[in-house]
């Protein structure tokens, strides 16, 4: 019998990192698609996938990574990132459709989100439901499954609803929190996904997955309460929070920023019940049932307690975030590479020093002016940036691809140098690096360097409104964290 190869997009994505190893375990040959090979790399399974290197919106790149495909995971999506979205989602759906019946591909499996029926539809609902019109009108066999609420450790829909039940013991709320919704257990949708692969190549068509319950949203923040050991939460409904107003509340509270929380929130509208459970006959229920919406919670918060979460959210990139690596050559930055560059000894090893360094951000703070930094995370978010609540995947751990507040790990050499890219909101690129040596004698050293590549003449002129605050920031941050590595070694 041969070895099934299916082509995984969006690998390094929430689902799409978790489907890998599923994959792998069912026997499959995995190959991934992915913009960036480094974050790739950064996952337990990148040693037994073969990884294609490419861009999905770039046809050469699709054509090449579909080569020998039985089985295409369409698994990408543009929420969050702004602008007409859904004309990117529809072009690149088109793009691998067109490339996957070029070359033989015998299955499309894509995971969209559930269609209500005479329902006006949220942007988000109705942009999936296009990109499944056109796999599906691909000509290859194809597999649209449409899920709802997505219930899983580091889910954008998971953090959304555990923060704002932990932060607010008292809400007012809009009149969604009243829509019906049949929320899933992301461990069942990996297995609807790996399952699907085996479909008779007949069958082309939407399936509905949800999990066994359909609750409101409102059931879901005293559910989850109760689980938590919280005290029942008081809601308050008034009919005036558009979902404007409310995905910019709920990026004030929650992790979640306003950018992908709006989409979300505009889908909360829409009732997102399973229209039938037609996928049984092809992707039989295991024999203890489906998980149920109380041990789907049980199971994510185990996972985060025991800082076992393999993918997050945050692992996409903010909505508006700079992509452009750190430049090599002034010239790139237009003869303009501003610099704040500080070294300092430090009466520690290099060990403890580095542990210090790979834990800062989230719940660690960033070891200097705390006020200045949570004014700035404030501000950031009023503007539409991820602001300081993002937070970390790992307290402890920094892979390449990681979000850190409101950096993002560009490389990282374990034990001895750490580089992060701002995706705060800026008239500029930032980069912030920390590096740990050694002297010929023996004495550790602490390379500080904050870098920022100005855009016009409002890039210039915020450096240099900041720059007085330099030594304020960047020395007590860099004099702290030496401190901490002393007294860690002591």
């Amino acid at each position: 019998m041969s070895t099934t190869r299916s082509l995984v997009t969006g690998a390094t994505g929430y689902v799409g990192g978790r489907l890998v190893p599923q994959l792998l375990e069912a026997g499959h040959a995995v190959r991934v698609l992915v913009r960036d090979e480094r974050k790739a790399r950064t996952h337990v399974w990148s040693d037994d996938v073969e990884i294609a290197v490419g861009d999905a919106t770039k046809t050469d790149d699709v054509r090449a990574a579909m080569q020998g495909v039985d089985v295409l995971y369409y698994l990408l999506h543009s929420i969050g990132t702004g602008g007409d979205f859904g004309a990117t989602e529809k072009d690149m759906a088109q793009r691998c459709a067109e490339e996957a019946k070029r070359a033989g591909v015998r299955r499309i499996v894509y995971l969209g989100g559930m269609i209500p029926q005479d329902e006006e539809l949220s942007e988000h609902l109705s942009s999936r439901g296009e990109v499944g019109d056109v796999l599906l009108a691909s000509g290859v066999p194809t597999t649209v499954l449409q899920a709802g609420v997505v219930i899983g450790s580091g889910s954008a829909s998971f953090e959304m609803l555990r923060y704002l039940t932990e932060r607010l013991p008292v809400m007012i709320t809009p009149k969604w929190v009243n829509t019906r919704i049949q929320p899933i257990a992301v461990r069942d949708v990996l297995r609807y996904l790996v399952g699907s692969a085996d479909m008779p190549a007949d069958v082309s068509r939407r399936f509905d997955i949800g999990g066994p319950e359909v609750l409101t949203y409102l059931d879901l923040m005293q559910r989850f309460a109760a689980i938590s050991g919280l005290p029942r939460r008081r809601i308050l409904k008034v009919p005036l929070l558009t979902p404007g107003l409310s995905s910019h509340w709920i990026g004030l509270i929650t992790p979640v920023p306003a950018s992908l929380a709006r989409p979300l929130v505009e889908s909360l509208r829409n009732t997102v019940v399973a229209a039938d459970t037609d996928i049984a006959a092809y992707v039989p229920d295991p024999p203890e049932g489906l998980i149920d919406f109380d041990r789907s919670v049980e199971l994510a918060l185990t996972k985060i307690q025991d800082l076992d979460v393999p993918t997050s959210w945050s692992s996409a990139a903010t909505a508006g975030a700079p992509a452009e690596g750190l430049p090599t050559d002034p010239d790139w930055a237009g003869g303009s590479l501003y610099k704040d560059e500080r070294i300092r000894e430090v009466d520690a090893s290099p060990e403890h020093l580095w542990q210090v360094i790979e834990g800062i951000g989230g719940r660690n703070g960033w070891y200097s002016w705390r006020l200045a930094w949570r004014v700035r995370g404030v501000l950031d978010r009023m503007v539409g940036g991820p602001g300081l609540r993002r937070g970390r995947r790992n307290p402890r751990d920094l892979v390449v691809g990681d979000a850190v507040d409101f950096w993002r790990v560009e490389e990282t050499d374990d034990h001895s140098f750490l580089r992060l890219r701002a995706e705060m909101r800026l008239p500029g690129l930032a980069w912030l690096e920390m590096q740990v040596g050694s002297t010929d004698g023996g004495t550790t050293t602490f390379h500080h360097r904050a870098l920022f590549h100005p855009k016009g003449l409002l890039g210039h002129l915020y450096w240099w409104s900041v720059w007085p605050f330099h030594g304020i920031v960047f020395g007590s941050m860099q004099r702290n964290i030496a401190e901490a590595a002393e007294s860690l070694q002591q």
